[in-house]
């Protein structure tokens, strides 16, 4: 996850399955994700 997502170690190992399945979900084919799933994305994972 950290190769494909970008997540820090600590994200890593904090991430539930539901977490997982979440990035690599193929939202891509299904039409991308939404402006409300960007921001709860945002909100879970702060760069900041």
């Amino acid at each position: 996850m950290a190769r494909v997502a970008g997540w820090r170690p600590g994200e890593v190992w904090a991430a539930t399955p539901a977490d997982i399945a979440a990035v690599l979900a193929p939202e891509a084919e299904a039409g991308g994700i939404d402006r409300g799933g960007l921001t709860a994305m945002m909100e879970r994972c702060p760069d900041g």
